[in-house]
């Protein structure tokens, strides 16, 4: 018993003990971005590596998502009458939750595990090291630009997301399905509000863009050099990524409902 207690006991400090360590290299990271505005190089740099190069995975899954959302929402809408309400149901569904987070989920599969991979192989082979040799400080040059890219390109990637969504619902239902296309964008144009669901949205995935991107930096820096520690570090990077999407995204409907 008291043995069971001292693991977990010991479990909770050491994850307390990572999680003020992550704290402290977000502090470091921000306090280094004033200096990016010297060097935009490095900052459109990693705004293509995980914009750009998630745009092809987003691009598809959100036009998917829309297709499939048009058919299960033409399916309830019609036992009601109600199908012209189809764009108002796949919009809100989209720019609410399913943009910002189904974008966050993809990009941290795809860039947060790369960001984690690419971070860890620098520490593995020493490269940070021989920055703070030279005097240059790695979280200002490697890691700020970063985080600051996948800031940035996080809400651009959820509204991407959002709008693909859209146009795969009005295939589907006006397309396929015969809903009147006027009613399709009428309603949907009255029904969206600006402030209650685009920028609620947006805030959630700038959130979204910070935690995914400080996940997969703080599991790189921190990675055991060794070919099995980055592998770890990067698996570790996209679970634990996911978990808190998902966790915030309830903590921030329930803040935004609230108002």
């Amino acid at each position: 018993m008291l043995a069971s207690l001292a693991r977990l006991g010991g479990g909770c400090l050491q994850g307390l003990e990572r999680l003020g360590r992550g704290q402290a290299l977000l502090a470091r990271m921000i306090g280094g971005m004033p200096s990016l505005a010297l060097r935009p190089r490095l900052l459109v740099r990693q705004i293509y590596n995980v914009g750009v190069l998630s745009m092809a995975v987003v691009i598809v899954s959100g036009l998917f998502v829309g297709m499939v959302l048009g058919l299960q929402g033409h399916s309830v809408l019609s036992r009601f009458g109600a199908e012209e309400s189809l764009g108002v149901l796949v919009a809100a569904a989209l720019v609410r939750e399913l943009g910002p987070v189904l974008a966050a989920l993809l990009v941290a599969g795809r860039a947060g595990s790369a960001l984690t991979a690419e971070i860890g192989l620098m520490k593995a082979t020493e490269q940070l090291s021989g920055l703070e040799m030279m005097a240059v400080d790695p979280v200002e040059r490697i890691l700020a630009p970063r985080l600051l890219g996948g800031l940035v390109a996080m809400p651009l990637l959820a509204a991407l997301f959002s709008s693909l969504g859209v146009l795969g619902g009005w295939f589907v239902g006006v397309g396929l399905l015969g809903v009147d296309d006027g009613a399709f964008w009428g309603q949907m144009s009255s029904r969206i509000d600006l402030d209650e669901d685009v920028l609620n949205g947006v805030v959630k995935s700038l959130v979204f863009g910070l935690v995914v991107t400080w996940i997969a930096l703080f599991q790189g820096y921190h990675a055991v050099p060794t070919s099995e520690g980055v592998s770890r570090a990067t698996t570790r990077s996209v679970v634990h990524a996911a978990l808190a999407v998902l966790g915030l995204d309830f903590v921030l409907t329930a803040i935004m409902l609230g108002d």
